[in-house]
């Protein structure tokens, strides 16, 4: 068994991508300025290379096969990369180079990026600052090779390459429709949930493991139904009063209003937010003001 990679080609999987994204060979062909026949050809040929098909024929349309989609995952980080590359590139030509490159983890990029930039662009109005969320471990291997000037992580130890600055550290918390019976009491217990729908986090996810624990080790039975990849799609569920749920504080801090009560637990699950910073790369001179905003962004919400 041939153990090598095969020889592909970045016109392939740039054809390949273009497909994925546009689920069509005509559109595929057009944004790639070419011709339909000859994107029909390269993809015939890249099947080949690989040995495997990546797409079913269903009444003249493609549907990518299930290994087609695990390989879009893989193309899609290297293109995000270059992409990455291809902008710094341009605004080293046209001396703008002044933006800074934050990366983090998507429930951060919703919970606390935002409140910090709204006090970074207080103190510094002309800042320029560019977004990008990534899961894990993509988050930490990308700033470990440093292709960003700050990542936000959950992250306790530093990957090679960065330094570790801890910004939070705090507990789950427990959510639930504002209208349920437990709003009236200010700590819940393990117990309380007994019997209780609950919206979980999604199998596998390290939260969900610590939280499936939590009621195991308590002998405490909860109703399983739903459950969601996001602590924000888990939150919008509880707000529409399908069930209870525990969450990180940031998410439920941004999530809480009149649907939503957050309440602590008894019980700790610890939730830690780091700043990584990257050893080899220049420091960028928005890093500094922008942890100061982070750091003052989680002590206004009293979790730290």
């Amino acid at each position: 068994m041939n153990a090598t990679p095969p020889a592909l080609t970045h016109r392939q999987l740039a054809l390949f991508r273009a497909v994925m994204l546009q689920g069509n060979l005509s559109r595929a062909a057009e944004g790639m300025n070419t011709s339909q026949p000859t994107l029909s050809r390269e993809l015939a040929r890249l099947e080949q290379v690989l040995g495997y098909p990546l797409f079913d024929r269903v009444r003249g349309r493609l549907r990518p096969t299930v290994r087609a989609q695990a390989l879009m995952q893989e193309v899609e980080r290297s293109f995000v990369g270059l992409e990455q590359v291809a902008q710094r590139a341009f605004e080293l030509r046209t001396h703008n180079n002044t933006r800074l490159q934050l990366a983090c983890l998507p429930a951060l990029a919703h919970a606390l990026v935002p409140q910090a930039l709204a006090r970074l662009c207080k103190s510094h109005p002309d800042a320029q600052v560019s977004v990008v969320p990534i899961e894990s471990p993509w988050l930490e291997q990308a700033v470990s090779e440093q292709r960003f000037d700050l990542a936000l992580s959950e992250s306790t130890e530093p990957p090679t390459g960065t330094t570790r600055v801890a910004l939070l550290q705090a507990n789950e918390v427990a959510v639930l429709p504002a209208s349920h019976p437990l709003c009236r009491k200010k700590r819940l217990q393990p117990g309380d949930f007994a019997a209780l729908p609950f919206v979980s986090l999604a199998v596998g996810d390290p939260y969900r493991q610590a939280i499936d624990a939590l009621f195991q080790q308590a002998g405490v039975a909860r109703e399983l139904r739903l459950e969601a990849a996001s602590a924000v799609a888990v939150c919008a569920m509880v707000a529409q009063g399908l069930g209870v749920a525990i969450v990180n504080p940031l998410t439920a801090a941004a999530m809480a209003g009149p649907a939503l009560a957050v309440r602590p637990l008894s019980a700790s699950i610890p939730f830690t937010v780091s700043a990584l910073v990257p050893q080899v790369a220049a420091a960028h001179p928005l890093r500094d003001p922008l942890l100061h905003a982070l750091r003052g962004s989680i002590h206004s919400l009293s979790l730290s």
